[in-house]
């Protein structure tokens, strides 16, 4: 699976190079020293606050709030900008990676112990860097003057208020258009095609108000911070199963079900 497309070709990368592509990034990510995985995932982690935040923004300036045609698809727009950031500037996402890091595992090149050694320092890293944005945008809120404490709450309660079983397979639906999001920005030639690509699938994420693990853990600990009625174990039960279920989808209907049909004689 080494015939992948050299760059600037012109041509459509087939499924056979888009696989050996997925497959060289996953091996080149799980040898990575922790220290760079744990900044990258760091970085992401910060960067994709801004979507959040800016959601907030759109929420304080709408007249009509949720439930307006114009403002949901502005808010799945903007909620998009914190993508742009990460996948763009090639930081390292966890819900990238559960389809990403998947492939070297199911290709026998790699172990499940240099998954999870992956996941987990990628999965930190985004996290405690969710929360540092979220602590920054908490204390300098009231100097900024660009949102309402109320505007963070309506969106944290968005994702909290709702059973435990449509959390997971909201997730599950969340991470299975990320890995799809990494196979078709892998198959794009173009920086504009991969930011109309990043655009597209994560707002239908945006649009549909799924729970994706790490732009979530935002939106939800902005809620933590501000209403009392936003509780650890809303916090904790929302992660978890936002979690598993992204996991679930990224790595089985994309990884496994797109790698079983390459290597069994696609193009």
């Amino acid at each position: 699976m080494s015939d992948s497309q050299p760059d600037g070709s012109t041509e459509q990368m087939t499924s056979r190079n888009i696989l050996g592509s997925l497959l060289e990034s996953g091996l080149h990510e799980m040898n990575r020293e922790r220290s760079g995985l744990l900044l990258s995932g760091l970085s992401a982690g910060l960067d994709i606050g801004f979507g959040p935040l800016m959601m907030a923004v759109v929420l304080t300036l709408s007249p009509s709030g949720y439930g307006d045609l114009t403002t949901e698809l502005l808010l799945a727009s903007v909620y998009s900008i914190g993508f742009m950031f990460v996948i763009l500037g090639r930081s390292e996402l966890f819900t990238e990676h559960t389809t990403l890091a998947v492939i070297p595992v199911l290709d026998r090149q790699a172990s499940l112990g240099q998954l999870g050694r992956l996941w987990g320092l990628v999965y930190v890293g985004n996290l405690v860097g969710g929360f540092l944005f979220t602590l920054l945008v908490f204390l300098l809120l009231p100097e900024l003057g660009v949102a309402t404490p109320e505007s963070f709450e309506t969106i944290a309660f968005k994702l909290v208020n709702h059973s435990l079983t449509w959390l997971f397979v909201g997730g599950v639906f969340a991470g299975w258009l990320m890995g799809l999001l990494a196979w078709l920005v892998t198959a794009a030639q173009e920086t504009t095609s991969r930011i109309l690509l990043v655009l597209i699938v994560t707002g239908t994420i945006g649009l549909l108000h799924l729970p994706h693990s790490i732009a979530g853990n935002v939106e939800v600990l902005f809620g933590l911070f501000i209403s009392p009625e936003i509780t650890i174990i809303d916090y904790v039960g929302f992660l978890v199963l936002a979690t598993i279920g992204n996991v679930f989808g990224g790595g089985v209907f994309v990884a496994l079900l797109k790698y079983g049909h390459v290597v069994r004689g696609a193009d």
